[in-house]
């Protein structure tokens, strides 16, 4: 077994008594537990309730009979009670003077704390050498040989049913909780092990990744729990990354191959100037085309550390209530006078409504500069870009840029979005394909998205439309 093998099992066994799954089947059985402690405590109560009563109603009931009996008749009843019915309802009778002298019965001597009451008494009666047993008894004043109540009846009855209840509740109890208990910790350790080997397969599938297997997945099964949601969101997540990583290295690769072309021309540049030495025109125009060259590096980095910088919204300070009309007024009449040099109308659609909107404005500027930019750029003579901007019934915002230039292919219109793409039919315009990049950062940043279309159909020139669309939170 290797090393990383053998550290797993030692945590799948060290933990397996520590996962949640086992503590909670842990809190479950001291539910169980106490459930059950709580069922056999009630019906215990009861069962031992009932028969308190119940030994209660039969003294005081065969008290009320043997009261009416003559004194003769009584002293009968109670000497042979072995021979009449008292020998199966009663554990005990006898017949005291008023100084608790036995007269007649099997109770040979005053209960120690019996009252001559109504009410029934619980005592214990503690024979020598053998273990004291509960009894219920009834002590009342009975009509002597006088006519006088000068005797004392005393009613026993034995309490053997609620002890014989009480034992086998007890032992029924025990012997449920002990199997309940068992069977409810072997479920635990089943499921936590079964919990382990997931995490067990996961953590393997983690050393793989950080091994640099970036193409490895969490495993995840058909169970809809807990487990299987986390590794379903992490799985995405390492699909982010990958794209991620993908886009970083294709961005390295694009930057490189569109540094490359300047720098070398300013290298070259400054090669050829090193040796005209009598020249100063020649000289100055090298060094300016050189500058010019570099100013084009300076601004594709430049344009990387704005995309970064709006990608990790640092920028969200800036937020705050704007209107987008007064924004897209603000732009054409910053591009009108390009656009006409170029024979290209810049309008925008008549709307005197305004269009709140909380974000950037600087940024959401931007935006507009960026797309108003390439609309021109990309819209021979003569031509036209039309601005709109409007709200739909639910509240949400959007913004439209539609021209009547060369159009995005439909298979295109994904990947312009990238950094550093340029179709073929854009090669000849200068440019660093960072523009729809810095776009797309900046409505990430505000939530919203962007979709690119065709003007016209059937055309030459079919044009495209740019519509930025807007979260309904947005404009609250």
């Amino acid at each position: 077994m290797s090393r990383p093998d053998l550290r797993l099992s030692e945590l799948f066994r060290a933990d397996l008594f520590r996962t949640v799954t086992f503590r909670l089947t842990l809190a479950f059985v001291v539910a169980i537990i106490a459930g059950m402690a709580l069922q056999f405590g009630l019906v215990y109560g009861q069962m031992n309730g009932y028969e308190q009563q119940r030994s209660t109603d039969l003294l005081q009931r065969e008290a009320a009979l043997l009261v009416r009996e003559t004194p003769a008749q009584l002293e009968y009843e109670v000497r042979e009670r072995s021979k009449t019915d008292l020998r199966v309802i009663l554990n005990g009778a006898a017949l005291f003077d008023m100084s608790r002298n036995l007269i007649a019965g099997d109770i040979k001597k005053w209960p120690v704390g019996l009252e001559v009451s109504p009410r029934t008494q619980r005592l214990w009666d503690a024979p020598p050498g053998d273990t004291p047993y509960e009894m219920r008894y009834l002590a009342v004043e009975v009509e002597g040989v006088q006519g006088n109540r000068d005797r004392i009846l005393v009613l026993a009855r034995s309490l053997h049913m609620a002890n014989e209840l009480r034992y086998i509740t007890k032992r029924a109890a025990l012997m449920s909780v002990v199997p309940v208990v068992a069977f409810a910790l072997m479920a635990g350790i089943f499921l936590s092990h079964r919990a382990l080997r997931r995490v067990k397969e996961m953590h393997e599938a983690i050393d793989r990744i950080m091994d640099g297997d970036l193409h490895e997945r969490l495993p995840a099964g058909r169970e809809r729990d807990d487990i299987e949601r986390l590794a379903v969101s992490v799985n995405r997540m390492l699909d982010r990354l990958e794209h991620l990583l993908d886009e970083i290295r294709d961005v390295g690769n694009d930057i490189a191959h569109d540094l490359r072309t300047p720098l070398a021309r300013v290298k070259a540049r400054l090669e050829r100037v090193s040796a005209i030495t009598n020249d100063p025109t020649a000289l100055h125009g090298a060094i300016e085309r050189a500058t010019q060259d570099l100013e084009q590096c300076f601004s594709v980095i430049t344009a990387l550390l704005r995309i970064g910088e709006i990608e990790n919204g640092r920028r969200r300070a800036g937020f705050a209530m704007l209107d987008l009309r007064e924004l897209l007024v603000g732009v054409v009449d910053l591009y009108e006078p390009i656009a006409e040099t170029q024979d290209v109308l810049l309008r925008i659609a008549e709307s005197n409504r305004p269009v709140p909107l909380f974000g950037d404005k600087d940024l959401l500027n931007e935006v507009l500069v960026n797309l108003v930019d390439n609309a021109i750029k990309f819209t021979p003579a003569p031509g036209s870009v039309d601005l709109s901007v409007g709200q739909e019934p639910n509240g949400a915002s959007w913004l439209r840029v539609a021209d009547t230039g060369i159009g995005i292919a439909e298979e295109e219109r994904r990947a312009v979005m990238g950094r550093f793409y340029r179709s073929d039919k854009s090669r000849h315009v200068p440019g660093s394909g960072l523009g729809l990049s810095l776009v797309s950062a900046i409505l990430r940043l505000h939530g919203a998205s962007l979709e690119i279309g065709a003007a016209r159909t059937n055309h030459a020139l079919p044009g495209a439309v740019f519509t930025i669309h807007f979260p309904v939170a947005a404009t609250a």
